[in-house]
């Protein structure tokens, strides 16, 4: 008997499902009951494998609760599954539609389903994530103060800017009670900021946002973060190597710990010394660097082994 794989396409009211090769497809509702007849219908169906596509936050409940049933579920990146579609000449757009192409996509691409972050690591990436846009707000302000000319609208961005100060020193406390509160965080915290060039928003960043850092191999790692390459060819012409996808905060993060590194931490500034030495632009240095950078901390976190140099 050929192995299922369901595709479920979440949107606001309900949740639509397709069983691939089966070709079962029903409908239930986003809510308690849609999702306790899902489970329902899911364990009799006894899947390999369950994909859901991330939707801007509707997803997390559904895939918390088929995790918590025992079922095996997995969030695919919706621009993987988009240009699985178009590859496969779907052009048509529908829930359904939707649904089966999914289910599709984890046949082909078999995903490895992965347990979901827990309540408490959850919260601790909501709150980096809102200490983020806190801080991205602060800098919008500042580039309106510097533009600003009336003495009334200073004095706006000024009490804005000082609200928002507040509130970035109560996050702030809110994550380092977090961190501390646990000591699998906090020795995590110190082994990743034993690297020159890592301090605390990054190490807590990674911490929050990438949980899977020292239990995936360096390939995996840096695809996740999205700083693999991959490189345009076709047949005797060969394009340039990009990087992309990936979760865009841990990247970014990881560009500022890089170019820190590439200043203070010997071993890194010797390795992006030597890349632009031979030619290569900067930016391609500081990717390479950042992506170093990040093996590194992989390592550490899988032998919980403080930085060192050799």
């Amino acid at each position: 008997m050929d192995a299922l794989y369901v595709g479920i396409d979440v949107s606001k009211d309900r949740l639509d499902v397709h069983a691939h090769p089966s070709g079962q497809a029903f409908a239930v509702a986003r809510n308690g009951e849609g999702l306790a007849e899902l489970i329902e219908r899911l364990r009799a169906f006894a899947p390999a494998l369950i994909a859901i596509e991330a939707t801007g936050g509707f997803e997390t409940v559904v895939a918390a609760g088929l995790a918590g049933a025992g079922l095996p579920v997995v969030v695919v990146n919706p621009a993987q599954v988009r240009h699985y579609a178009q590859a496969l000449g779907r052009r048509a757009k529908t829930d359904p539609i939707d649904a089966l192409v999914i289910a599709r996509f984890a046949e082909a691409t078999k995903p490895a389903a992965r347990a979901l972050p827990d309540e408490t690591t959850r919260l601790l990436a909501e709150l980096v994530a809102r200490r983020r846009q806190i801080v991205e707000m602060m800098a919008a302000e500042g580039q309106r103060e510097r533009r600003a000319l009336d003495k009334r609208l200073k004095k706006s961005i000024a009490r804005l800017r000082k609200a928002l100060e507040k509130e970035l020193a109560e996050l702030d406390a809110e994550i380092d009670d977090s961190i501390h509160g646990s000591p699998v965080w906090a020795e995590k915290e110190d082994l990743l900021a034993s690297v020159p060039g890592v301090g605390p928003v990054v190490a807590r960043t990674l911490i929050a946002e990438l949980p899977e850092l020292g239990t995936l191999d360096r390939r995996q790692i840096a695809a996740l973060a999205g700083l693999a390459p991959w490189t345009r060819q076709s047949g005797q012409w060969k394009g340039k190597s990009f990087i992309g996808g990936g979760r865009k905060s841990v990247r970014s993060a990881l560009f500022i710990a890089a170019m820190v590194a590439a200043r203070h931490n010997p071993v890194l500034k010797a390795f992006r010394d030597k890349l632009v030495a031979a030619g290569k632009p900067k930016l391609v240095a500081l990717v390479a660097t950042a992506r170093k950078l990040l093996t590194i901390l992989n390592a550490i976190l899988r032998n919980k082994t403080p930085w060192q140099i050799a």
